[in-house]
């Protein structure tokens, strides 16, 4: 498989890596002056091609699009560019393009999200209040987490006692959040954490919580490599729940 660099940081670096050694191709990577550079790969160069898209909220989007211009396939990991995700699914089923897009490209975050949707359904008639805390470096531009909002959307489908999330405004002990049905978010921005996300749920008997801690990078980047060999030859819009048919 021939892929497409779209952001080369950190992250870049690493599905770099994992691509290489699952046997892929890297024909560009762009980080800068996109234009220039895409325009430089013929179409025979772009066949049988996917890009690899991690960036910034603010240059996501763009990039998508250029993208869906090119008919190339597209695995977005960047959060913070959801308010437009309506319209890029649009684009996507008319154009019969192909996105794959993740709040979270890790196993075993995937796994968590099960969980947490299992959590919520539960505790809602056991009187459990539910707070939710996620940490990452310092560098992380959106606050919260692309996939702190996935966990608490997840908890407000599953769980009638919440109607909203609020973001380092509300804490368990604020009367004012539990009784408007607001589920506190604890965004922490501290070091060079790769992420750590914890939902608990607290009764006057015990508390539950569920943890997921990212030891590196590598997580994210095989998820990502292993979504693009998942979308060659596709069309349409997919999700982990698609890779691993949950």
């Amino acid at each position: 498989m021939k892929i497409i660099l779209l952001g080369y940081g950190k992250m870049g670096h690493e599905v770099e890596r994992i691509a290489l050694q699952r046997g892929h191709e890297i024909i560009a990577r762009i980080d800068k002056d996109k234009d220039l550079e895409i325009q430089r790969l013929s179409d025979s160069e772009t066949h049988e091609t996917v890009a690899i898209e991690f960036s910034t909220p603010a240059t996501a989007l763009e990039n998508i699009n250029l993208c869906f211009n090119m008919n190339i396939p597209v695995v977005c990991g960047t959060t913070g560019w959801y308010e437009h995700l309506n319209d890029v699914k649009a684009r996507c089923k008319k154009e019969n393009q192909a996105l794959f897009y993740a709040p979270n490209f890790s196993i075993g975050m995937n796994i968590m999200f099960l969980l947490n949707k299992q959590l919520a359904k539960i505790t809602e008639k056991y009187d459990y209040k539910l707070s939710l805390t996620e940490t990452h470096h310092i560098h992380k531009i959106d606050k919260p987490s692309g996939t702190a909002v996935r966990l608490a959307e997840d908890i407000i489908e599953n769980n009638n006692n919440y109607n909203s999330w609020k973001v380092n405004q509300c804490t368990m002990d604020n009367e004012q959040c539990t009784m408007n049905d607001v589920l506190p978010i604890d965004a922490i921005r501290e070091g060079d954490v790769f992420g750590i996300h914890e939902v608990k749920a607290e009764s006057d008997c015990d508390v539950i919580q569920v943890r997921h801690e990212a030891f590196s990078r590598k997580g994210f980047a095989t998820g990502a490599v292993v979504a693009a060999e998942f979308l060659i030859g596709k069309k349409g819009i997919y999700t982990m729940n698609d890779l691993l048919n949950c």
